[in-house]
């Protein structure tokens, strides 16, 4: 049994900070500039994102947010696992953390951008697992070949 929590957290956080500049810098040294969605520090303090991270005994190991898009439509913004927790489980729970808070703020839909290149492949990986499909654009997104938009209809 793990020690893990999921819980609502400042983004200000020295080690949230840390783990998100990785996850900018990942998505910045991948990703065309203007393909680049992932959040940063200020994106992350919009009163429509809630911010959690996952920690094991205070070792940050994940993060991750959710954006209320209207009513019933979330998106799912800047998931990353720690490298050294990589392969664990650690972005599973986090994602279905982030699908539970949608469910009981009464979303019928969550939907996520990420990236289509290689580099991205376990992500993807993951959210078919999970359940997701891909779909078109949504929100302000335009049509990319750098990205690929999924879409999940919660019950």
């Amino acid at each position: 049994m793990n020690s893990w929590r999921v819980t609502q957290e400042d983004p200000h956080n020295p080690d949230v900070v840390t783990l998100l500049e990785r996850h900018l810098e990942f998505a910045r040294g991948v990703t065309p500039p203007e393909d680049v969605h992932a959040l940063d520090l200020d994106g992350l303090l919009d009163p429509k994102v809630t911010f959690f991270s996952l920690r094991d005994r205070g070792t940050l190991l994940g993060i991750g947010a959710i954006k209320e898009l209207d009513d019933n439509h979330m998106e799912l913004k800047s998931i990353h696992t720690a490298q050294e927790a990589r392969g664990n489980g650690v972005g599973r729970t986090v994602v279905e953390h982030l699908l539970a808070v949608a469910r009981e703020r009464g979303a019928t839909r969550v939907s996520l951008e990420t990236g289509s290149m290689e580099e991205f492949a376990p992500s993807r990986a993951l959210y078919t697992r999970l359940g997701f499909v891909e779909c078109g654009p949504f929100g302000d997104y335009s049509p990319s070949r750098s990205s690929t938009f999924m879409t999940l209809e919660l019950r």
